[in-house]
């Protein structure tokens, strides 16, 4: 079973939702109804894709960064996100923050209702 700020791994689809390469993602929240989908947010260590003030960067550093099962800092990119099953997560490599998880979600939710 998935919780929220899990990051997890499988392969995220590109934009064009050909097959994308296998790489880290936060799981946000389960997706009301009968079904075993997830919310996920893609993790990238193409930090220069990051955005000020929308999306969160993970730095060696942060208290979270072991934990988080990361090898490089990372970008969180807010705004590329997928629903998927849980059998698609290939597996979990750590947890980022309670604090972390909920700054992304409120940067989620003011873009989403602005």
């Amino acid at each position: 079973m998935k919780t929220p700020g899990q990051v997890v791994v499988f392969r995220f689809p590109q934009t064009d939702l050909t097959a994308g390469k296998i790489r880290p993602a936060i799981v946000l929240g389960k997706v009301p109804g009968k079904y075993d989908d997830w919310l996920v947010c893609m993790i990238s260590s193409q930090v220069r894709h990051y955005i000020a003030g929308f999306d969160e960067i993970v730095k060696t550093e942060d208290d979270d960064f072991n934990s988080s099962g990361l090898k490089v800092t990372s970008v969180i990119r807010t705004a590329r996100l997928a629903v998927v099953g849980e059998e698609t997560l290939l597996g979990t490599i750590g947890q980022i923050s309670a604090l972390r998880l909920q700054r992304i979600k409120r940067s989620l939710s003011a873009w989403l209702l602005a």
